[in-house]
């Protein structure tokens, strides 16, 4: 099979092209570059093009370097810094799968081949003559929901290598195979912006801005944040308070304030209802329009457990209402939708306020 795959230089990628090999897919290796905001290169790009260079060595296989700097500056950037700016929570991992690895990638290079391979931690099953996005094996590695706003033709054009793999068994493979990256620590880094602090980054879009902290319960100022921007809902850590735990509970965006709570039992933290707009489904609604109380499980960030509710269709909106209290409900993020097992990613939503 004639197969495009992606590589970051990490090691999850250069396992991912060890089976694929194995497996006898006819592999080309792919690169997505992306320059700073200042149009300036990356040094940490070039460490991993460096790496991936040796990955296509090792295994004799043939790789180019794309770029696509402006269309990832223009679209998931861009829309970060407008979610940010309005109040809100953007996810930029979710919308560089979409529109970055598995859009513009697959326009321009990946339609040339039979398929597009990544080291995602994921997989698909065939169910009913569908095509579904299924989770990985390592629940605290699994993936899925930074790829839950994928479309379905997207998906049909993806496999997932890594997925029935725990990360300590790549790890072994990576060493036992003698690959140069064995041992390099995992990327934590948004999407693309490898070591670019996200908060430098809103800094110089967005500047600073001094505005109160204010404890919710009391009304009473307790110190100064430097932008609404750079605070999220749940927020706990560099609040520069003192008496902690402090949680960012809400964000006045006219006033530029954010208000706190203490406590680590706080209730003004949790919430049980999560109201989704702008509902997508990878594959297919399983459910119908008019879906009342059908349980589920689902995810409001990048955590390893799933939470358990009931979804239901509230006009143009999807409702969950989760079975335990949810912590940090943070309009603008995305929740990610399971099904009753935790097996299939059925999809995602925005949440509301």
């Amino acid at each position: 099979m004639k197969t495009a795959a992606l590589i970051s230089g990490g090691v999850d990628s250069a396992v991912a092209v060890h089976r694929l090999l194995e497996q006898g897919h006819d592999l080309h290796l792919f690169y997505i570059r992306i320059g700073m905001d200042n149009g300036e290169g990356d040094c940490s790009a070039e460490e991993d093009i460096e790496m991936c260079t040796f990955i296509a060595r090792k295994f004799g296989l043939p790789f180019d370097v794309v770029s696509l700097h402006e269309e990832y500056w223009e679209n998931v950037m861009e829309y970060a810094l407008r979610t940010v700016r309005a109040g809100l929570t953007p996810n930029p991992d979710i919308m560089c799968n979409k529109m970055i690895k598995f859009g513009y990638f697959e326009d321009r290079w990946g339609k040339d081949f039979d398929i597009t391979a990544t080291g995602h931690y994921a997989s698909t099953v065939e169910e009913d003559g569908y095509k579904w996005l299924a989770t990985a094996v390592d629940p605290v590695k699994d993936q899925t929901d930074f790829l839950a706003r994928i479309s379905y033709d997207q998906l049909k054009h993806l496999i997932f290598p890594l997925g029935e793999l725990p990360k300590s068994e790549v790890r072994e493979i990576a060493i036992r195979t003698g690959m140069p990256n064995a041992y390099r620590k995992d990327s934590q880094g948004i999407c693309f912006l490898g070591k670019i602090n996200y908060n430098d980054f809103l800094r110089r879009h967005l500047g600073e801005k001094p505005g109160p902290i204010i404890e919710l319960e009391t009304g009473r100022k307790l110190g100064e944040h430097r932008g609404f921007w750079f605070h999220t809902i749940g927020q706990r850590k560099g609040l520069g308070l003192s008496g902690g735990p402090w949680f960012v509970v809400r964000k006045n965006v006219h006033d530029n304030a954010i208000f706190v709570s203490n406590g680590y039992d706080t209730e003004k933290q949790y919430g049980r209802t999560l109201r989704l707009s702008e509902m997508h489904f990878i594959t297919r609604n399983p459910w119908g329009e008019n879906v009342s109380d059908v349980d589920i499980t689902f995810k409001n960030r990048h955590m390893p457990n799933f939470m358990s509710g009931r979804i239901s269709r509230d006009g143009d909106e999807y409702v969950i209402e989760s079975a335990e209290k949810v912590q940090g409900i943070a309009p603008g993020q995305f929740a990610v939708v399971y099904d009753n097992k935790s097996r299939l990613c059925l999809g995602s939503g925005i949440i509301t306020l």
